[in-house]
């Protein structure tokens, strides 16, 4: 139920190719508060290189505040964007490339952005707070996280240690939970999706101890 002062609840729609989206379903739905995940659409079908009707595979009769893909399928993705545009959704696909869908290169280098509802709030771009006593990490609250579950995850890996020592390991620890393809590069950065979620959670991790300081 809805408490006082709480944001509205988001309704999200899911596609995915054979599961593909599953791992994030679940993430979503053990840390994300005021979301609901109306429906999963999966599409288990042997899909050929091109795809010339995706009408046949996809069909327009949703409605949600938010759209989450992890099709694979380059012309199922701009089939969906399509819909989602004429519905006036927005669509996130993390690691895809689709002109006007939101396409972060993983699910924690979500910026925040408007209109994406509680979704956009709690997961992204990750943000901690914490307590430390003595040098050493005595608490870690996750702000916002990875969709994966994986910034939640980390957490008992980091109390207890010295703000240099979790500084030092938080990237390499992060990439053994992290779900993202170690395959892909990004040609701009060099980076994999591994090195660039572990890089964005020690940013997030050295400005939040940075910020006790100030």
């Amino acid at each position: 139920m809805k408490q006082p002062g709480e944001d509205p609840i988001t309704k999200i729609v899911v596609f995915q190719e054979r599961g593909s989206g599953e791992a994030k379903v679940q993430g979503i739905r053990d840390y994300g508060r005021q979301i609901e995940i109306t429906r999963i659409i999966n599409i288990d079908e042997f899909l050929p290189e091109l795809i010339d009707e995706p009408e046949e595979f996809i069909s327009g009769d949703f409605s949600a505040d938010l759209v989450i893909s992890f099709l694979k399928h380059p012309d199922l993705l701009d089939y969906l964007v399509s819909i989602c545009k004429a519905k006036k959704i927005p669509v996130i696909a993390s690691g895809k490339k689709a002109l006007g869908a939101i396409t972060p290169f993983t699910c924690c280098g979500l910026g925040r952005l408007k209109g994406l509802g509680a979704y956009g709030e709690q997961f992204g771009v990750p943000e901690f707070s914490a307590k430390v006593e003595n040098n050493r990490i005595k608490e870690l609250k996750v702000l916002r996280g990875a969709s994966c579950g994986a910034t939640w995850q980390i957490i008992p890996k980091l109390i207890g240690l010295t703000e240099e020592e979790a500084l030092e390991h938080i990237a390499c620890e992060l990439q053994f939970l992290c779900l993202a393809d170690p395959s892909s590069f990004d040609p701009v950065s060099s980076e994999s999706p591994l090195h660039f979620a572990g890089h964005a959670h020690e940013r997030a991790l050295r400005k939040c101890l940075a910020d006790l300081k100030k």
